[in-house]
């Protein structure tokens, strides 16, 4: 009997829907929004209970309940558990039948006053044959393949309380809202009882029309069976022939090629229960294709196949240097690799992070790494990645599902050291469907890819012996835990000098056979080759050069197919005739002195580069304008260069009134282009100091780095890619922190040959310099 003897408070929380209707005993989920919540969270006053009532579809006259249906069910909340942005999930549980007798107005949630409906039966023997009808029916039912779950069956079987089973049948009828809310008005037990098996009578009328229907498309769909009789005939005949059955034959060869494949022992294991679940499944079924995809990846799996290793650091080094100039710190790291190798067979491979601009040779460099050592390489780009199926894969109960990329590239090599890099790392995504750089942790950590779990696989696999190596453009995209992870070398830009030596050993060499001219080879002389450097690219890498002259030489190509008399050699004024004017010009040795203009030093992802800080006065209130898309920390940078000048102006010679009703401008130009850091400190306080005393700075000097509010000049990063583009844009004279001196070394030797240097301590020593 349902619980009417129970208590309940004077007034119950009330929600009303149109989807569903409970009915006691049962137990539901309901998925509400941040408004409706608020109904179930109120239920914690008055003992966990609410009142769910059906909302009626039409008015009713005199409506008097706000156009809800009389009778609903006292339910009680089991949980509230939020799914998503506004989104919860309650879980109710059916306790009895409700009368709703007035709802509450103009209260922040429905409040309704409400009675227990008591239900009265009498077992006699009405009831007990229309029980054992109802049970026998449903079992009818069940027979025709209506789906009821194995614990209601056994439930409905020990039941013979009509109003607990008409409830109970109810609940796995299909029946409209509107049947499903009589049958909850329907108080009479018996009564219902009888509704009830009304409806599941014509249930079973309609699965008997349903069946009948199907078998007769079966009967009309027996080519399958006749096919299945036919190939059970042909396996029989190819045994009397002495033919092996072509499903036996394949099954066979798989076990051999597991059997060769030198699995682990718990991966074996798997491998022979699924081939024995595969020689149960029938080929024409969607598993069977899964089955079997997922063995030949088990079988395919480089588990101890491994390429040598050349140690050979002779030849090693011959091959690094033949395919890249310079890079010493990459191929001494490469080297001694080899000598750590040579030395101990079982180590671990290392994890490399190539970091640089765009163009300097990371990608290339992997694979020259891979052919140094005798590897294979293997590359994929991770650019815009954002769902961690790609890493990890995705689990064999999904349709399509595969591999991740990690392991799909090792099946495809072969062996299980290949050289192994990740291009762009620096620019994976993430969204909902997880974070692909989470997912790198395991892959490139040495103390845990050993046993790396792919979700397609589910065996781990050795990863250990894998060399990878990631790229990336910046750091600051990569998380902490994944930098922490791998050995970081950078690659700054190339000076001019390193891009003739590229020039003239690798790209010419190969645009020449790569444009049809190997027949008629050109000879680039180094005078044109810098012409093209310096004139019509401005870059850290060396990109923009290559297409550059393989313009040159597509258009060599054009002029022999025209019949024209082929050039021989390439000199600048030939570049000129061919490329047109020059793109870029010298920014510093094109303009003069100004006074309020100072040249500054800015690193950028693509390299480096010079930028101009000027500043000017005007009269007015005082207050300082900073423009040209500054971020917050420069915008700190230029308050504190200000304060720092207004504090010591009698060190600079400034006048005391020098500030008073003067508006103050500092502006960075290419006002496109968003900048930020603090290493323009000192080149702020230069313009200022030479604005507010009316000296010109030098154009070919260039400054950077940090201040503080007493002066002090602090270090900064990127001090090589800065120096190299301001040797591009012609300055002689670079001024840096103190601190930076032990950079000196990573700047070319060429390039430091041709700049002076001055370090500073205080920015004040700048001023002294550049002005």
């Amino acid at each position: 009997m349902p619980h009417t003897n129970i208590e309940i408070p004077e007034k119950l929380p009330l929600h009303s829907q149109t989807e569903m209707v409970a009915f006691p005993y049962m137990i539901f989920p309901l998925y509400v929004n941040d408004r409706e919540v608020q109904t179930f969270t109120e239920a914690d006053n008055y003992d966990k209970l609410v009142a769910i009532v059906l909302r009626r579809n039409e008015a009713v006259n005199g409506d008097r309940l706000g156009g809800v249906n009389e009778i609903g069910t006292l339910c009680r909340v089991n949980q509230i558990k939020k799914v998503g942005d506004g989104k919860f999930k309650v879980t109710l549980e059916g306790i009895n039948r409700l009368r709703i007798l007035e709802i509450e107005p103009d209260t922040r949630i429905a409040l309704a006053h409400c009675e227990v409906v008591r239900e009265f039966v009498e077992k006699n023997l009405v009831s007990d044959a229309l029980v054992q009808s109802l049970n026998a029916l449903l079992k009818i039912a069940l027979s025709y393949g209506k789906p009821l779950p194995d614990d209601v069956m056994k439930m409905i079987d020990y039941i013979d309380n009509p109003a607990r089973l008409s409830d109970l049948v109810a609940l796995y009828v299909n029946l409209p809202v509107n049947d499903l809310q009589e049958l909850l008005e329907t108080v009479d037990p018996l009564e219902r009882l009888k509704k009830v098996y009304v409806h599941l009578t014509n249930e079973v009328q309609r699965i008997q029309i349903k069946n009948e229907v199907s078998s007769e498309v079966n009967r009309k769909v027996g080519k399958n069976q006749k096919e299945y009789i036919l190939r059970e005939q042909m396996k029989h005949i190819q045994e009397e022939l002495g033919e092996e059955d072509p499903r036996v034959a394949d099954m066979n060869e798989l076990r051999r090629r597991i059997e060769e494949a030198g699995l682990p022992e718990e991966v074996r294991k798997i491998a022979d229960s699924e081939i024995k679940r595969l020689e149960r499944i029938n080929p024409a079924s969607p598993e069977y294709t899964v089955s079997r995809t997922y063995l030949d990846y088990l079988a395919g799996m480089p588990w101890n196949k491994s390429t040598e290793d050349s140690l050979d650091m002779v030849r090693a080094e011959e091959i690094l240097n033949k395919d890249h100039y310079n890079l010493q710190k990459v191929k001494e790291r490469i080297l001694e690799f080899l000598a750590v190798r040579s030395l101990k067979e079982n180590m671990k491979g290392p994890v490399l992070c190539f970091v640089g601009p765009p163009g300097v040779g990371k990608t290339s460099l992997g694979k020259s790494i891979a052919r140094s050592l005798g590897r294979k390489f293997v590359r994929i780009s991770l650019g815009g990645v954002r769902d961690e199926a790609e890493i990890r894969g995705h689990r064999r109960t999904y349709i399509g599902a595969l591999p991740g990329r990690i392991i799909k590239e090792l099946f495809r090599c072969g062996a299980n050291n290949p050289v192994f890099m990740l291009d762009e790392i620096d620019k994976l995504g993430l969204d909902f469907r997880g974070d692909p750089a989470s997912a790198l942790l395991e892959v490139l950590d040495p103390e845990q890819n050993f046993s790396f779990n792919d979700h397609y696989l589910d065996v781990p696999f050795d990863l250990s012996k894998v060399m990878f190596i990631t790229t990336a453009n910046q750091l600051d995209p990569i998380p902490g835990p994944l930098k922490d992870r791998m050995e970081v070398i950078r690659l700054a830009g190339y000076s001019t000098e390193e891009k003739l030596h590229i020039a003239r050993n690798f790209i010419i060499r190969r645009e020449i056979e790569e444009n049809g001219l190997a027949a008629t080879p050109l000879e680039f002389s180094d005078e044109a080759i810098t012409k093209i450097i310096v004139d019509h690219t401005r870059e850290a890498g060396v990109r923009s050069m290559q297409r550059t002259i393989a313009s040159v030489c597509r258009k060599v190509a054009k002029e022999i197919t025209q019949k024209k008399e082929p050039r021989r050699k390439i000199t600048p004024e030939v570049v000129a005739e061919l490329l047109g004017p020059r793109k870029f010009h010298n920014e510093v040795a094109a303009e003069n002195d100004r006074v309020g203009v100072v040249t500054g030093m800015a690193w950028t992802e693509t390299g480096g580069d010079i930028l101009f800080v000027e500043a000017t006065s005007m009269p007015g209130k005082p207050e300082l304008i900073l423009t040209g898309s500054l971020g917050d920390v420069m915008k700190e940078s230029a308050r504190a260069a200000l304060s720092y000048v207004e504090a010591h102006y009698g060190d600079f010679g400034i006048a005391p009134d020098a500030f008073e009703n003067k508006v103050l401008h500092i502006h960075v130009p290419s006002g496109a282009i968003p900048k930020d850091g603090p290493s323009a400190g000192v080149t702020m306080v230069t313009a200022l100091v030479s604005l507010l005393t009316d000296r010109p700075a030098k154009r070919g000097v260039a400054m950077t780095g940090e201040i503080t509010l007493t002066g002090r000049v602090l270090a900064i990063g990127g001090l090589k890619e800065k120096v190299l583009a301001a040797h591009r844009a012609g300055v002689r004279k670079i001024i840096a922190p103190d601190r930076n001196r032990d950079d000196l070394e990573d700047i070319p030797d060429n390039v430091r040959s041709e700049l002076e240097f001055t370090f500073i301590h205080e920015a004040a020593e700048a001023v002294a310099v550049a002005l």
